[in-house]
């Protein structure tokens, strides 16, 4: 009964990979790449995110007054981070220009030392493999090939078929791989490099394949969020996260704040909310080391938004959100990650499931490594149904020459 089920199992695993196999070398190769995507860009524009400590920092305010001054706009936002040798990110958006530019200023002496106007040769390269990882490169294609739909949501059908079947592959390799190596499951656990390459070939597939096992899974399971409607949904629903939407897609009116007699209300204009405050509030109810990332208010009366991310090794993923009055600075609401239930802060983590940023770079080194695998495995599966086909080819005419003269 088994024997049945093993063969049906593995020829579901095979043909699943034959299936996916160029795609999934496309995806994951890139994926390998933009687990680090932080530290590339980093590391190939220093210049921007980085300069050398030499003095006293000026305060944000002061920075603020000096980039408004040089640039002839108004900072709607900073991103600060933690660090003695790190920019400061400021969001200034000028008169006419639908969205603001970031530029990175030196903290010690106020110098803007680039903006994001213009991709950088990094960004431009990161920017491919994210588009290869996504939609497989078919965005950059500008004629449709489709009437049906863009080339962007072709890239993502296919990306999700491509990750559904790799998912299958990983469920069925674990029950493949299971009840055969059980009795002597020490093979299953090393590779034989003194074997012939057939021999090593095999174990690299397998052997690798089980050591990174549920980090497959979770980039596989995680990956179709971003491919189909449908399955986000389910997601959501299924880690009690799911919110519904109006028909325009906003919030419902009721949910709105405000009407629209208020929004002809004469507002008194007031001083801009001081950086140096909105730092010090946000980081009496956010105790711990990380970055922050702040919002002012781009309508009068408006709030003011912060975000704040953990740093270090082990950086736990998972943001915490805080509205503040303007005037006072008070906080009028807290979404802090560690108040969502267990299920609903695994929903919210579907990214940083996916990308490796669960706890910092102590998980990002492990999906670098998981992902490197994933690439390898339709090239050393491929092989071993490959050199089962020479085999079988070979044996063949041996049967038949046999039979031939025993008959004589």
């Amino acid at each position: 009964m088994w024997k049945s089920i093993r063969k049906f199992l593995v020829d579901i695993h095979l043909y699943a990979g034959l299936t996916c196999g160029l795609i999934v070398i496309a995806v994951c190769l890139s994926g390998t790449i933009y687990v680090y995507n932080t530290e590339i860009r980093e590391f190939a524009d220093s210049e921007r995110y980085f300069v050398e400590a030499s003095g006293q920092k000026m305060t944000l305010d002061g920075l603020r007054s000096e980039v408004e001054a040089t640039l002839s706009g108004e900072v709607v936002g900073a991103n600060v981070y933690g660090g003695e040798n790190r920019t400061v990110q400021f969001q200034v958006k000028k008169e006419g220009e639908e969205r603001p530019t970031t530029y990175y200023v030196n903290p010690y002496t106020a110098e803007i030392l680039a903006d994001n106007s213009e991709k950088t040769s990094a960004e431009e390269f990161m920017g491919y493999m994210f588009s290869l990882h996504r939609w497989l490169l078919l965005d950059r294609i500008e004629e449709p090939m489709l009437e049906s739909m863009g080339n962007r949501d072709l890239g993502r059908f296919i990306n999700g078929v491509a990750t559904l079947l790799f998912l299958l592959g990983v469920f069925t390799g674990m029950f493949i791989w299971f009840p055969q190596k059980l009795k002597n499951w020490k093979q299953g656990l090393k590779i034989k490099w003194s074997a012939n390459w057939k021999r090593v070939n095999h174990d690299l597939h397998n052997t690798l394949a089980f050591y990174s096992l549920i980090i497959l899974f979770l980039m596989a399971v995680t990956g179709p969020f971003w491919s189909y409607e449908w399955y986000r949904t389910g997601w959501q629903k299924t880690w009690d996260i799911y919110q519904a939407q109006s028909a325009n897609g906003g919030a419902k009116p009721e949910a709105r704040g405000g009407d629209e007699k208020k929004s002809e209300e004469v507002v008194e204009e007031k001083a801009p909310a001081s950086f140096e405050e909105i730092v010090a509030a946000s980081n009496a109810t956010l105790a711990y080391e990380g970055n922050l990332r702040i919002s002012l208010p781009s309508k009068p009366k408006g709030d003011i938004s912060v975000s704040k991310s953990r740093t270090g090794f082990f950086a736990k993923a998972g943001s915490d959100q805080l509205t503040l009055d303007p005037a006072s600075l008070e906080v009028k609401e807290a979404k802090l990650f560690s108040d969502l239930s267990v299920r609903q802060q695994i929903g919210r983590s579907v990214k940083s499931l996916h990308t490796g940023e669960i706890f910092g770079q102590f998980t990002k080194f492990l999906w670098f490594v998981a992902c490197l695998i994933a690439t390898s495995l339709p090239i050393t599966g491929t092989l071993i149904w490959w050199n089962k086909q020479k085999k079988k080819k070979t044996t063949r005419p041996k049967q038949s020459k046999n039979t031939q003269v025993e008959m004589a």
